[in-house]
């Protein structure tokens, strides 16, 4: 059966895959973002896109990589991660909350540094772990009617992480410090935001799912 799906950061990256990976399945999809110049969430009033009928979906992709040592951070770049990670989360749900249909499906996206302690990711890693609470928070609050769950992924290849991936060397010392040996693509994240937004995923709510090359559960050795 068609969805209607909401996907807040839609034209790059895991967003961009997501809405091609949805459209091909023939839901509908309406997508906005900053880089189209339509929508920026760390404003006190989003220009939110308005939209007709119910929302079987939402799917909150913006995000930051701020990488910094403790000492070099200032209080802006906390500010700034949380502006556009949980605020602009928090905004969009208060936003379409009356939308969201019966049995329909939210996905918030966190990184696998709020529990696998890294250094230099103080500032993300706080941010995202309000995204985390908040999956479990809205999970609990909008049960039966709304599904709530999380993606923590670790370092994905999207243009928000292109200068942590930018040469070849760069990109092999990524791979070699996961389980798997590889880094993340956009796709693999993707596909599990598609999982999580369909009714496959019928009987999950409140989770945050890893999808890390196995990162956040196993050593490296």
């Amino acid at each position: 059966m068609s969805k209607h799906i909401l996907i807040i950061g839609g034209n790059s990256g895991i967003g961009e895959k997501l809405k091609h990976l949805l459209e091909q399945e023939g839901h509908k999809v309406t997508s906005a973002s900053r880089s189209d110049g339509g929508l920026d969430v760390t404003e006190e009033s989003p220009n939110f896109p308005e939209i007709e009928g119910p929302v079987d979906g939402i799917a909150y992709c913006p995000g930051s990589i701020l990488l910094k040592p403790f000492r070099g951070l200032k209080m802006q770049n906390f500010q700034d991660d949380i502006a556009v990670n949980y605020l602009g989360a928090v905004k969009t749900i208060q936003h379409y909350q009356k939308a969201l249909a019966e049995n329909s499906s939210i996905v918030f996206f966190s990184t696998v540094a709020v529990t696998k302690g890294m250094p230099f990711h103080a500032s993300i890693a706080g941010a995202k772990g309000a995204v985390e609470g908040l999956t479990r928070s809205l999970a609990a609050e909008l049960s039966p009617k709304v599904r709530v769950n999380c993606i923590a992924p670790s370092l994905t290849d999207t243009p928000l992480a292109e200068k942590l991936l930018r040469n070849d060397k760069l990109r092999e010392n990524a791979a070699q410090r996961h389980p798997l040996k590889s880094f993340g693509q956009a796709e693999d994240i993707a596909q599990m935001a598609h999982f999580l937004l369909s009714d496959r995923s019928k009987w999950m709510t409140g989770q945050v799912v890893h999808v890390d090359g196995g990162m956040g559960a196993i050593s490296n050795g």
